[in-house]
Formats: structure tokens, C-alpha cells, sequence
């Protein structure tokens, strides 16, 4: 056994990657840097191969450590960083993380919370994601010229179609825009970064003191055409498209 055993608590790469708000996949990385830098005696002295089961249900490998490997790891991460992962520790020395159910009633709420914090937590950093994708500088000379245009809502978008937003977002997902998560709209990764939306996020205080994130999203006229081209295809049009057609078809028969 390494040295984890001399130490008050015990961490791994998955509990890192979840305080720093990095993929388990570069914290992993990181750690083998760290083992190499030390040497294989000392590094893996510190740092102890495990494993866990992923969503999947397979076993997937990831580090353990503890203190020692802690303070290592979290020096080479900037201040705002090492400042989480020392505070996780003291957390855990202090044993505010062992805060135990003492019937299974208390258990099961635990648990029922703890998934809803992972839930809120999953959709808040794809809010994000979305939100650094749609900052990407754009190449086209088009482009630049759809950036200066007014951006509109869903609402906007669907009144076109006489839909209402609700209506337009539930179609949206249907043909493979979009998907909901944690009660917002996202746009699916293979759109992402085309500039098709602008959004922002605003944080709510609720009545209870309950505070949760809730995203805005406009769509450019990019974003407008996309939507457009993709209802066509659906055989979808807006009224004014519609309206047309049926002028034209009249104007046909007079003839």
C-alpha cells in the first residue's frame, strides 16, 4: 500500500476533476506529468492506481491519493484552483464531507439531492459551452455582416410560422436542433460555433432563497436562415412564404 495511508483523507483524480472543472481525462494526464517529474519510486508512492464504473456500468481506471498528492497536484494549477482544492481538503479534515444519513430515509434524500446538484452542475456547463462556442471569431465576410444584425427570440421565430415559442422549440428539438437540459434549450454539439445563437446567462434568487442559473438565447439572422432552411426541408414554411405561393397559384389559373 503507498502512502496513503498516512495520511487523514483520501482523494482521487474524479473528485479533482470535478473541484477544478476539468475533464477526468487532462486531471489523469496531469498526474502522470506529476509521476514522471518525480520519478516512478516517489510519484507512485504518492499517487496509487485505481479504478471506478462508469455510467456504463465498465471499469475505467483513475488515481487516488491523499493529502500529499492533493497539495502536489493542486501547485501546479493556478491560484483560484489550488485555493478549491485546499479548501476541499480542509473540508475533508474537518469532516464536513462525512456528514452521514441516519436512516435510509435521510439517505434517500441525500441521494435525491445529490443527483439533482450533478443534474444543475451537467447543465450549467453545457450553458457554458455553448456560451464559448458562439464567442469563436468568425472567418466570412458574411459572417461579419450577420453579426451586426438584431438577434430575435424564439417567440420572434415562431410568430413567423404561427406557432407559438414553446410550439417552435419542441419542433426544433424534434428535427435535430436542439435538445433540453435542466429546463433549457441547447443547440446539439455539430451546431455549436456557427453563430446561430447569442446567449447569456443570468443568475436567479428565488423566493426561498434558492439560487439557480437560467440561460437567454436569441437567435441571429444566421441562426434565422438556418431555421428556415431546415423547416423547408421539413416542408415547413412561414405564413409569408405560404402567403406567396397561394398569390402565385392564383395568379397562374387567371392566366
Amino acid at each position: 500500500m503507498n502512502q496513503l495511508m498516512n495520511n487523514d483523507i483520501e482523494m482521487t483524480s474524479l473528485d479533482i476533476a470535478e473541484i477544478i472543472g476539468k475533464k477526468h481525462q487532462h486531471v489523469m494526464r496531469d498526474i502522470r506529468n506529476e509521476i514522471n517529474t518525480l520519478g516512478n519510486e516517489i510519484g507512485q508512492s504518492i499517487f496509487g492506481q485505481s479504478s471506478y464504473l462508469n455510467k456504463q456500468n465498465k471499469k475505467q481506471p483513475c488515481y487516488s491519493f491523499g493529502k500529499d498528492g492533493a497539495m502536489q497536484l493542486a501547485l501546479k494549477y493556478d491560484a483560484k484552483t489550488r485555493y478549491k482544492v485546499i479548501k476541499r481538503i480542509e473540508e475533508l479534515e474537518n469532516g464536513q464531507k462525512l456528514n452521514l444519513p441516519g436512516n435510509y430515509k435521510e439517505a434517500l434524500i441525500q441521494l435525491v439531492g445529490q443527483v439533482e446538484e450533478n443534474e444543475k452542475l451537467e447543465a450549467h456547463n453545457k450553458m457554458l459551452e455553448q456560451q464559448v462556442s458562439e464567442y469563436e471569431p468568425k472567418a466570412t465576410y458574411v459572417d461579419e455582416i450577420l453579426r451586426s444584425k438584431d438577434t430575435v427570440t424564439i417567440s420572434q421565430v415562431a410568430e413567423d410560422y404561427g406557432m407559438t415559442g414553446q410550439e417552435m422549440n419542441k419542433l426544433l428539438h424534434e428535427i435535430g436542433i436542439q435538445y433540453k437540459l435542466g429546463g433549457q434549450w441547447l443547440l446539439y454539439s455539430k451546431h455549436k460555433g456557427q453563430g446561430y445563437t447569442k446567449s447569456n446567462t443570468v443568475d436567479i434568487t428565488h423566493k426561498s432563497g434558492r439560487k439557480s442559473v437560467s440561460m437567454h438565447t436569441k437567435w441571429t439572422q444566421k441562426g434565422r436562415l438556418f431555421i428556415y432552411e431546415n423547416l423547408k426541408d421539413e416542408g415547413i414554411l412561414p405564413l409569408m412564404d405560404i402567403q406567396l405561393n397561394k398569390s402565385n397559384e392564383l395568379v397562374g389559373v387567371d392566366q
